[in-house]
């Protein structure tokens, strides 16, 4: 039996409960935290989250809570609630139980990774980054999924993956925390950039153009931050890239295009529940890579019409007529 066989997860939007569902067939006690007292009063009399991840049975096994301290004690946490909210949720955290971190994103008033607020929250806590093209109801219904598992604790990601990892859930270790948090934030924000052009008519070609050069801004911002370049050919990076500037099951892309289509933001973000991670990630990604000395265009393009009142033909246009300069993927931190 793993020695992580009860575990806390933090977040009962899709993405959390399809972990919970991940950890039940595995064999654990899972122990899952919900803001909203409907979801915990569902999950545990019904076994199901009509409103995050509405027709699919949960376990029996899976029991829900509104007492962060309930799921926190347990061997281990997954954290999987809005980076926005990691801060404040983290509070509530111990820092003698490890935290996997499952939310792409960087927080917004201070530029922080993840992994650097729970260092401020949680001192001395182990932490580990769970990442990867994974869209939650695929997980959910137990479709093959391969993702990330890093963390410089070698002796905490075996565990971890021994806990996790299943037939059908692939945990793939690495030892790059920074390169995968920055694959898994950034990567939302150029999804976002694809929606627009296809939205906008522009083509296939000029989306496959910007998953190409969205990744090179993701290495360039990850090797000025301390990562390796190679993480982000990786799953954590151009996997969840494929995955997310691809699909209209992506809530970024999804909401890059109905942009492209004419719609406003405020009317985008009004229909959901779900929190699209590249709004508040554009803004935050590009005062990283100011304190950085990194240029990357297609988020700076992002960022200005989600929040600077920028016109997507004017965003289009400042793209289209930056310098030609020879095509390097992450050789230096400017480019």
């Amino acid at each position: 039996m793993s020695a992580l066989q009860r575990i806390g997860i933090i977040g009962s939007g899709a993405g959390g409960t399809a972990l919970a569902l991940v950890l039940a067939r595995a064999g654990r006690d899972v122990t899952l935290w919900a803001h909203e007292a409907e979801t915990v009063e569902a999950i545990n009399a019904r076994h199901e989250n009509p409103v995050f991840l509405p027709g699919v049975a949960l376990a029996p096994a899976i029991r829900a809570t509104g007492r962060i301290d309930e799921a926190a004690a347990t061997d281990a946490v997954l954290l999987a609630v809005p980076a926005q909210h990691v801060r404040a949720v983290s509070a509530g955290l111990s820092p003698r139980v490890p935290v996997v971190i499952c939310t792409k994103g960087i927080e917004l008033q201070s530029g922080a990774l993840m992994s650097e607020v729970l260092a401020e929250t949680l001192p001395g806590a182990r932490l580990a980054v769970l990442t990867g093209p994974t869209f939650a109801i695929e997980v959910a219904r137990g479709q093959p999924t391969a993702v990330t598992l890093a963390s410089s604790d070698e002796s905490l990601g075996r565990d971890l993956a021994g806990s996790i990892g299943g037939r059908a859930f692939r945990p793939y270790l690495a030892a790059d925390p920074v390169g995968a948090q920055i694959g898994g934030a950034v990567k939302n924000v150029e999804a976002i950039a694809c929606g627009i052009v296809v939205g906008l008519g522009l083509g296939e070609n000029a989306r496959a153009a910007l998953v190409t050069r969205g990744l090179a801004e993701m290495v360039r911002l990850a090797r000025a931050k301390g990562g390796r370049a190679e993480t982000l050919m990786g799953l954590s990076g151009l996997g969840d890239l494929t995955l997310t500037a691809t699909s209209p099951k992506s809530r970024n892309y999804s909401l890059g295009l109905a942009l492209g289509e004419g719609r406003t933001l405020a009317s985008v973000l009004s229909d959901r529940r779900s929190v699209a991670e590249g709004v508040s990630s554009a803004t935050a990604t590009l005062a990283l890579a100011a304190r950085l000395g990194v240029e990357m265009p297609i988020a700076a393009a992002v960022d200005a019409v989600l929040h600077r009142g920028a016109s997507l033909s004017d965003a289009v246009e400042a793209l289209l007529t930056r310098p030609f300069r020879p095509e390097e993927t992450g050789s230096g931190p400017k480019q």
